[in-house]
Order: C-alpha cells, then structure tokens, then sequence
C-alpha cells in the first residue's frame, strides 16, 4: 500500500509525492527462523519451538503477540496436533509488511510464499534453491494442508514430536517453493534423518516457519 503526500497551497490541495507505506502499518505476523535452535529436529517439542519463534520475533522487535511453529504431531492410534490449528486465523504479514495469507484458506491454496517474500525475523532472505548453502528445507511434519498425518500413513513424520536428534524423519516444506520437482511450502519431502548433519544433507538447517497467532 502506498500513501500519497500532499499539502496546501492558497486554499488547495496538492499531491506532490507517493511514500511506500512503512512495514509498521501491518505488524509482522510470519517469518522464516533465521536459525534453528541448533539440534537437528530436536527442538524441545511444540513449546520449545514456539519459544524459538517468541524468542527470535522479541530480538526483532516484535512485541506482545502470541508465537507458534507451524509443526505437526504424530500420536499413536489417532491423528496428533494440526499445525493449521495452532497458528490462528491471519492475516499474516511479512517482515516487510507484505500479505502472505489472508487467512487459513489463502495459507495452503494460494499463499504470497516464495523466496522474496519469506523472509526471516530481520526481513533478510533465507538461502534457497541455487544458493550456497542451501537451506531451504523448513521442519513442519506436515500435509500439504497443514494437517497432521493420521496414524494408518505409516513412519515417523515429526523426528518423534520434534523430540530427536538421532533416529526419524521429519517432512519438510521448501520455502522457495523450488527443489525435487515439489513446489509445496508444507509439504515437500521427508528429511534422511534428524540429526543437523541428516537435516543438511537434504537442503536444510533445522529452520522453522512461525506464525503470530494472535
């Protein structure tokens, strides 16, 4: 959105520039971590994420919102926690005051996610596809809707509910939607282990999405 700036002259009113809106206008409601907790997919579980992404988003500035990971569980014998349940409703902006979703709908049918505009906590683009190194992989134990996996789609799809350095899998979304011929942000691939060398291996870091929730 841009403001026009005008001013008075004799009794009129003259347009004599546009300003781009300033990012303030929609505070930041999503990001791309700028680094993972430093474990592989061991993040401490769904609140030790969540206080990944609080943590981050206050050294940015952020102030009095409710932070979530997008990540999914796993429970034996029923479907686990949906990460589109944990993240509100939207809209949600970018660092740089950019729509990414309108709302829930918008998030997983047409979101404004692509590498110029998923940006991390400080606004800076995050490594993709044809960058060195790339670090594209972003942990959601995920479907391509957000839904958690339900308990007959067989392996272990959250690094034991983000619990594991070691043994597992975890399904990664590409923030740039580009790699493996698989455009999804949710849902791209499963990652070859969980461990921070596993996560690496495939175009990863151990990143997250975070959403405010509020």
């Amino acid at each position: 959105m841009n403001i026009l700036k005008t001013m008075t002259c004799a009794g009129a009113l003259l347009v004599v520039g546009v300003l781009p809106a300033a990012a303030g206008d929609h505070p930041m409601g999503f990001f791309v971590t700028s680094a993972g907790p430093g474990q592989g997919a061991n993040l401490g579980g769904l609140a030790g994420a969540d206080a990944h992404c609080a943590k981050l988003a206050e050294a940015a500035g952020s102030k009095g919102r409710t932070w979530r990971a997008y990540l999914s569980t796993q429970v034996e014998g029923k479907r686990g926690i949906s990460a589109r349940d944990r993240i509100g409703q939207g809209p949600w902006y970018n660092a740089h005051g950019e729509l990414i979703a309108s709302d829930l709908d918008m998030l997983h049918l047409s979101p404004n996610i692509v590498k110029r505009t998923a940006v991390d906590e400080n606004g800076n683009r995050v490594n993709g596809r044809g960058d060195k190194p790339n670090r594209h992989d972003i942990l959601t134990g995920s479907k391509h809707d957000g839904t958690a996996y339900f308990p007959w789609e067989k392996g272990d799809h959250t690094c034991s509910n983000w619990t594991s350095s070691d043994k597992g899998s975890a399904s990664v979304g590409h923030h740039d939607r580009h790699g493996g011929g698989n455009t999804s942000w949710s849902s791209a691939h499963g990652s070859r282990g969980c461990s921070q060398e596993n996560l690496a291996s495939t175009g990863g870091a151990g990143l997250l999405y975070c959403f405010a929730a509020d």
